[in-house]
């Protein structure tokens, strides 16, 4: 294994970039520094590279992330494909802007609080324990809220993000190969991130809900890009307006309804049963011309009042509540 020293930059300095200055006054003035695939699994006190900007060491065996204290003015940080299981000691790098840990071991997202000025976060693919999922942690997420616009979490077997909707500056987001399949979540969450231009969801279950890409491209008026297949302007409008339009409709006939200007064939105080003949043959009220046709009740099954008119006929009265008046003689 590989410990990153001032004598290994020494080493491996190119001799042109130095041009005949000292190696301290070559350390101050180095910005990018690469040791990427060398085999690193720790990093030693780099206080003599106070202008370092750019930090790559990805592709090597790091398992904890050292004090970056040196690195006051690090804005780039790329740790991917490493072995860290937990993100720590990155409180100093008040100026980091992106910071790549794809393809390491971490199950928590956490101690980025101090990150105020963290734009893009890159943590896809995690080497998870079998059955668990990518975790984050409230305090980070809230303190990310300001300036998070960048959030990669491919193949973490993440299954819902409603933790994720204070997020609201996201401008790209992606989440492909995960567990996600509750569109209304997805519909609350996104309605919440109003600057959301390119977002990739594929190989989730909610993909193939029914219209899927349809809600999602209401809900994100500026999304440009959806799965990787560009978003059509003159479609959107047109969902926007059908989506308006139906939930119009809804809100009138529900108005209508309120006011009772909409009723049913029956209250709800309408008896069923055999006393009531009417109840077993109601289509002729519903306009279907289909003729009624009323057995002979017996005397056990009648319930009503029964009257007897002039001629000596008796009626039975089919309640009012039902909103009919229908008479049945017998003879």
């Amino acid at each position: 294994m590989v410990r990153l020293t001032v004598d290994l930059i020494a080493k491996s300095s190119n001799h042109k970039n130095r041009r005949n200055c000292s190696l301290p006054q070559y350390l101050k003035k180095l910005t990018h520094l690469n040791f990427s695939n060398k085999n690193i699994d720790d990093i030693d006190d780099l206080s003599m590279c106070r202008n370092l900007t750019v930090l790559y060491l990805y592709d090597n065996q790091i398992t904890h992330i050292c004090s970056l204290g040196f690195a006051s003015n690090l804005t780039h940080l790329y740790l991917q494909n490493n072995s860290i299981t937990h993100i720590e000691n990155l409180s100093s790098l008040q100026r980091l802007s992106k910071l790549f840990l794809g393809g390491n071991s971490i199950t928590v997202v956490e101690g980025l609080e101090q990150l105020s000025e963290l734009k893009e976060l890159h943590i896809e693919g995690q080497r998870l324990p079998q059955g668990e999922k990518l975790i984050f942690d409230p305090r980070t997420v809230l303190a990310l809220s300001g300036s998070l616009c960048v959030l990669n979490i491919n193949n973490n077997n993440i299954d819902e993000v409603h933790d994720l909707a204070v997020l609201n500056k996201m401008t790209h987001f992606y989440a492909v190969d995960n567990q996600l399949q509750d569109m209304q979540e997805l519909e609350t969450v996104f309605s919440q991130w109003p600057q959301l231009h390119r977002m990739d969801l594929r190989g989730n279950p909610v993909c193939h809900k029914p219209k899927y890409r349809d809600r999602l491209i209401t809900v994100c008026r500026k999304l440009e890009d959806l799965d990787g297949k560009e978003i059509n302007e003159l479609s959107r409008q047109f969902l926007i307006n059908w989506k308006a339009s139906k939930e119009a409709k809804k809100k009138a006939r529900n108005e209508r309804f309120i006011a009772g200007e909409i009723t049913y064939p029956f209250s709800a105080d309408f008896l069923l049963g055999p006393q009531y003949p009417f109840a077993q043959n109601y289509a002729g009220f519903l306009g279907k011309r289909k003729p009624l046709e009323f057995g002979r009740p017996s005397m056990k099954m009648r319930s009503d009042s029964v009257r007897t008119d002039c001629r000596g006929a008796r009626r039975v009265m089919i309640p009012a509540s039902a909103h009919l008046a229908t008479e049945m003689q017998e003879s």
